[in-house]
């Protein structure tokens, strides 16, 4: 089992920058994978970035150039997102998967919110 905590959400202006961070309660060498996800009003959750471990990060196209998910230590990546627009208005989840059985955890969510 894995535990995510989120921090970093909060209200920022157009074109403005935040950056999110998540702890990881076990090792992300030890992990298959450790990301961001959103999801906005009315709409499906959909991939931020995902960093698979030993392997490259992916991006979601409407974030390349804008955002960068980074590791800070064995157990927190970062978010950084900047020149953020309205359309990034969403609740930002992490999200692991684990190598043993592939399952997928989440955690609780943080709101993003870009406005004038």
């Amino acid at each position: 089992q894995v535990q995510l905590v989120e921090s970093g959400g909060g209200l920022v202006r157009p074109g403005g920058s935040l950056r999110l961070s998540c702890a990881a309660s076990r090792s992300i060498f030890n992990l298959y994978s450790l990301g961001w996800y959103r999801q906005a009003p009315g709409k499906e959750r959909e991939l931020v970035a995902r960093r698979i471990t030993h392997e490259d990060t992916i991006y979601a196209d409407f974030v390349k150039g804008r955002f960068t998910l980074s590791r800070e230590n064995a157990n927190t990546v970062l978010l950084q997102m900047n020149s953020l627009k309205p359309d990034d208005t969403a609740i930002y989840y992490c999200h692991a998967r684990v190598r043993e059985n592939m399952e997928d955890y989440w955690g609780q969510g943080t709101q993003v919110t870009v406005s004038s």
